[in-house]
């Protein structure tokens, strides 16, 4: 690895991370010694990138730092268009524009050598199966979680049994042929989960539930790991 891209991947590291990383496990992740670790930490903050480090704790990037944007490198990009073009093969149809205007973007900015990894990539998301058609405004939805706004839902299961529900979005997943909508639901005090394509009608609330957003997705995220015995991403 070029001690440049070895430079911009320690700031990776350290941006994706909540806590403090030590010396030893960015070595571990560059393959590179301890002390190379440490003669180029000294550098990026000498280059005035705001690494704090304490002995025995480890290495922390300061949230508000930014880099130039889309310095990425061809395993990134990769990444990037796999990822979208799975997102366009199977997300709803606005995240599947979404997803192709992403593409569009970044082969806008990316530099010239980098281009055909976009326009001519050697990776793809592959084949799809059609998805089944969604109950309600997906776009809507996604808004609805952002924001932390009730749904009202009628709801017919897999045995054909009908119900009126509130409910509180959490999360969508997006599986290969059906879409799923996490929620708390007011009815069974329980988070429950709810194939989209068997919402029959919805109604968007404007009353916010009383849980912040993000924690509610956090409990819904530790039940889901416990019952299923993984974690998710």
């Amino acid at each position: 690895m070029r001690r440049a891209d070895r430079l911009f991947q320690i700031i990776q590291i350290l941006r994706r991370s909540a806590r403090p990383i030590t010396a030893a496990v960015l070595a571990g992740e560059l393959e590179v010694t301890v002390r190379t670790v440490y003669r180029d930490v000294a550098d990026l903050i000498a280059q005035r990138v705001p690494i704090r480090g304490e002995a025995g704790v480890g290495y922390v990037l300061d949230r508000a730092y930014d880099m130039p944007p889309l310095m990425l490198s061809a395993d990134e990009l990769e990444a990037a268009v796999i990822g979208a073009q799975w997102v366009a093969k199977r997300g709803d149809p606005g995240l599947a524009s979404a997803a192709r205007n992403l593409l569009a973007k970044i082969s806008a900015v990316v530099p010239d050598h980098l281009r055909p990894f976009i326009a001519d990539p050697g990776v793809s998301a592959g084949p799809t199966r059609p998805a089944s058609a969604d109950g309600l405004d997906m776009a809507r939805l996604r808004a609805a979680i952002r924001t932390g706004c009730k749904l009202r839902i009628s709801y017919r299961d897999e045995a054909g049994r009908a119900s009126e529900r509130v409910v509180w979005p959490v999360m969508v997943g997006y599986a290969e042929t059906v879409r799923l909508l996490a929620a708390w639901c007011e009815w069974r005090q329980a988070f429950r989960h709810f194939r989209t394509d068997r919402i029959e009608a919805s109604a968007f609330l404007d009353e916010r539930f009383e849980r912040r957003p993000g924690d509610l997705r956090r409990d819904w995220k530790r039940q889901f790991e416990a019952e299923r015995g993984f974690r998710l991403p």
